[in-house]
């Protein structure tokens, strides 16, 4: 196999059986997710028992991009929504959300979902991949093959929406996602 093929053993080493190098890396793009993305994640899925201060300087929302290498998943500077900013400096946090979003280019979100059903009040994350129409092909293709390496690392989200324009991230939309006719309400607004 070595005479015909040299490479072929060199490919194959370091694989694990999931099809990774090794490291935060995915087989299809090579593109790594930035320790800070996980810590994120981490920080707004595990509700810890927090005073009122820690819980305002909590994540509603944070917005992900590729480097400028492309070689890795990382925060948007100045792309967030703090708990404590809802209400006061910020009246519709899902509004907001989306007015954060590029016209022209892909991203990844974490969004911290507040609706009601029927019978109770929920809280749960929920994963955007945003490819706009505008967006350029080759970073609709590398967003695409990269949001492997995003979920793998975000165990436990039970709701994902991929968005391709603002008419995919309206309330009916988003709450036909979190439960369909279950939904009453989300952040506060009927649906």
């Amino acid at each position: 196999m070595g005479r015909f093929f040299p490479h072929a053993r060199t490919r194959r080493a370091g694989l694990g059986q999931s099809g990774e190098d090794g490291g935060n890396r995915t087989k299809a793009s090579g593109v790594q997710v930035a320790d800070e993305v996980c810590r994120i994640f981490y920080d707004m899925k595990v509700r810890k028992c927090s005073t009122p201060e820690e819980i305002k300087k909590r994540k509603k929302a944070v917005i992900f991009c590729l480097s400028a290498d492309k070689k890795c998943i990382i925060v948007e500077e100045g792309k967030e929504i703090l708990v404590g900013d809802v209400g006061v400096t910020i009246t519709d946090p899902f509004k907001h959300f989306v007015g954060m979003l590029p016209e022209k280019d892909c991203r990844y979100a974490l969004y911290d979902a507040s609706f009601e059903t029927k019978e109770s009040r929920k809280e749960e994350l929920m994963f955007f991949l945003w490819a706009p129409e505008l967006a350029p092909l080759k970073s609709k293709m590398i967003y695409a093959s990269s949001k492997d390496a995003i979920k793998k690392k975000f165990q436990g989200i039970k709701h994902e929406c991929q968005a391709n324009g603002p008419e995919d991230l309206n309330r009916a939309c988003i709450a036909e996602k979190l439960g369909g006719s279950l939904i009453v309400a989300f952040e506060g607004c009927p649906v």
